[in-house]
């Protein structure tokens, strides 16, 4: 019998789904069949199980943050299964070791983070039984038993989980070594917190603080521009004045002279200059580029992006969507007529049908084997769900990604573009711009932007024509510093993060690589950075805190703030995953690199001078004790075990009489995503019931329903039964 292990119980159900499946409580089975001739059991993680052990599980001394203690470099790497996800790792591991499992499948995601995360559970269970690879793109049925036909061989991703385990202690070593070190160096000059940094977020906070300290210094300056309307027989027009392609004039005065030597002067056209271009329908979607394009239409975070599309894949309606690829292969090019045979019996979607073209346009622009590494590009799937049985979010993001497949299908747009120069008096010059669309094309399925600005229709004029200067304008402007970035923009300037390497070979490196990160940790980066509180998003706009702009000043130079370190790790990454490059050698740079950064650590802080306003502005640090210190100390009501008051411990209600009578009465202020209403916690103690509390989730689902004291338990649970109603206190 065959051990199928996915990373999550919704994949482990869809991977099943084909082959007549029985669900048990934490797995399923598979009866015997063509595919699994013995029969198969169906078993999952729930996402990461095992996590590197801390510091002091090495040495002791290490738990000490103290520069005597640095570096931190374990001889050999150990995991632990995370707290509260034991249960599911002892499943999984009682599985591998039962007798009747003859083989192991590894079902992670095909990705270098799904090697990883089923390959550490295996180690961590010490399974010796053989391992067989499941490799797809795509959660249909048709996929699934596709690939459970094709299974790689274990061999065949071992330099990816080299990767993968590279990538993680390598992380892990600059995370612990350089927090602890610039933590330690800011408390010598008076400032309390503690200062995470990382190669990937610390590069991209130096990023958004470049961009804010390009705002602070930026000096707004006027000018002053004439513009102009002409009239001609076939219509009028604007236009500005301009010398060598410049319009802005320094000055008022010289603008009021050209305004006034222009007014009433004899006008002709100089030239006239018109271009048709052909504008291909975009490509295909990767992570990055859904997410840009749902945060610029919609202001979904990135974050909410991935969420949604993973929770499409799982569905089985698009393909994966951790992809960095926008190309596919024949294989799914040959799927599109069967898929699109079924959008077109589907609203929104019939009132694009037909389809102009029955197969792609520009092919070479969707089409391309040697783009694709891991997955291709993000589409739909020959199932096609009924659309108005998806969330809000789901509709939107489906839409956008079945759209960009029927945009393919689609003729270019066909725009005009129009110059046209107009001289006055024979000295001076205006240029007028204008654009106009010829053919919608694949714009018929994906409308122009609400923001885009039409420029101005022109006439249809001769080089030469005579027109008349209607009115001469004089108008004061001043210049604008650069803006912030959006959630959207900020995942773009990651992935693209090559431009802002000077070094050309690094901007190389940066660029086949993929820039700051991956498709799928960049939306966790950007979180990551919120939550340590360097960077605020308000209004889809991401602002810098005085924390995050403290440290990257701190570090000016440092390669931990730069992106050639990020250039340099990709490379050497990327090599240890194509074979390339041993774990090993990596390892021992990364080594040499750790001790350089505590070396420069010292060096820096040595240089640092912090005023008392500088510190002033900085957050207060709050301990983990300051819920509890902060906590009311009023009782809620009688514990319902042992009768003594019910009080208020921090994160938690708890029983005042845990010490003396060791009372273990505990009630989570938050349960399933919802905060407990301390009205109902009262109404609990008091009648041992709640009223009927909205908000909880589960699944992605939001339900209500009251809690009830179970005495078997000893334990408050949720009751479905009626709506009670809410009772006084």
């Amino acid at each position: 019998m065959q051990l199928i292990i996915a990373e999550k119980p919704d994949q482990g159900a869809k991977l099943a789904a084909p082959f007549n499946p029985q669900k048990k409580k934490n797995f399923i089975t598979i009866p015997a069949c063509s595919h699994f001739p013995e029969g198969a059991v169906v078993t999952w993680a729930v996402g990461h199980l095992c996590e590197l052990v801390p510091p002091e599980h090495y040495r002791s001394e290490w738990k000490t943050w103290s520069m005597d203690t640095l570096p931190i470099l374990p001889e050999e790497f150990r995991f632990q299964v995370i707290k509260g996800k034991g249960k599911a790792f002892q499943t999984i591991k009682s599985f591998i070791h039962d007798q009747d499992i003859t083989g192991i499948i590894h079902a992670g995601d095909a990705e270098r983070e799904g090697e990883a995360i089923i390959r550490m559970i295996l180690h961590q269970a010490r399974n010796q039984k053989p391992v067989k690879r499941l490799w797809i793109s795509s959660l249909t049925p048709d996929a699934v038993k596709e690939g459970f036909s094709a299974l790689l061989d274990s061999i065949d991703t071992d330099h990816l989980y080299d990767e993968a385990l590279s990538r993680s202690f390598a992380d892990w070593l600059v995370g612990i070594n350089a927090s602890r070190a610039y933590t330690l160096q800011f408390k010598k000059h008076g400032i309390n917190d503690v200062y995470s940094t990382g190669r990937v977020q610390t590069p991209t906070l130096a990023l958004i603080v470049k961009r804010e300290n390009e705002i602070d210094e930026f000096v707004s300056k006027p000018f002053w521009e004439v513009h102009a309307t002409f009239s001609h027989e076939q219509g009028s027009y604007g236009a500005v004045w301009h010398k060598d392609g410049d319009s802005r004039l320094l000055n008022s005065v010289m603008a009021e002279r050209i305004q006034a030597f222009c007014t009433n002067r004899p006008a002709r056209i100089l030239d006239q200059r018109v271009k048709q271009k052909a504008i291909p329908a975009p490509s295909f979607f990767n992570l990055s580029s859904l997410q840009a394009a749902m945060n610029k239409r919609y202001t979904f975070s990135p974050k909410h992006t991935l969420e949604i599309a993973q929770k499409l894949y799982v569905k089985g309606y698009i393909s994966y969507p951790r992809t960095d690829s926008t190309f596919i292969t024949t294989q799914e090019e040959r799927q599109f007529p069967g898929i699109l045979k079924k959008l077109e019996k589907k609203e929104p979607f019939s009132a694009h049908f037909p389809l102009p073209f029955s197969s792609l346009q520009n092919r070479n622009r969707y089409v391309n084997e040697k783009k694709v590494r891991d997955h291709y590009a993000i589409i739909p799937t020959e199932q096609v769900p009924s659309f108005s049985k998806l969330s809000a979010d789901e509709q939107k993001i489906y839409e956008v990604i079945v759209n960009s497949l029927i945009a393919a299908h689609y003729p270019p747009l066909m725009m005009s573009y129009t110059e046209i120069d107009t001289i006055v008096d024979e000295r001076a010059e205006f240029k007028s711009k204008g654009k106009s669309v010829i053919s919608p094309g694949w714009r018929d399925v994906i409308p122009f932007p609400k923001a885009n600005s039409q420029e101005q229709w022109l006439p249809n004029v001769d080089k030469g024509d005579a027109v008349t200067g209607d009115s001469f304008e004089v108008k004061e402007s001043e210049t604008k510093p650069p803006k912030r970035y959006t959630e959207g923009e900020l995942i773009t300037l990651m992935k693209t993060a090559g431009k802002h390497v000077d070094d050309r070979e690094l901007t190389g490196i940066l660029h086949e690589t993929e820039g700051l990160g991956t498709e799928a940790t960049r939306a966790n980066i950007i979180a990551v950075l919120q939550q340590r509180n360097y960077i605020t998003i308000t209004k889809n706009t991401v602002f810098p805190t005085d924390k995050g702009k403290l440290l990257i000043t701190a570090l000016g130079s440092s390669p931990l703030a730069s992106h050639a370190i990020t250039a340099r790790w990709e490379q050497a990454l990327s090599s240890i995953g194509n074979g390339k490059k041993s774990k090993d050698e990596f390892m021992a740079s990364i080594h040499t690199f750790i001790q350089n950064l505590i070396d420069e650590s010292l060096h820096l802080s040595a240089e640092w001078v912090f005023t008392p306003e500088d510190i002033a502005k900085l957050p207060a640090r709050k301990s983990k004790w300051d819920a509890y210190k902060n906590r009311s100390k009023e009782p809620l009501g009688p514990c319902p075990i042992c009768g003594a008051q019910v009080m208020d411990k921090g994160k938690f209600y708890g029983c005042e009489a845990y010490l003396s009578n060791k009372c273990s009465f505990t009630l989570s202020k938050r349960i399933m995503k919802k905060t407990l209403p301390k009205t109902a916690v009262k109404n609990m103690l008091k009648s041992k019931e709640s009223p009927v509390i909205s908000g909880f989730q589960s699944k992605g689902k939001s339900f209500a329903a009251s809690m009830i004291w179970s005495e078997s338990e000893k334990r408050f649970i949720f009751d479905f039964k009626e709506p009670r109603k809410m009772k006084p206190e």
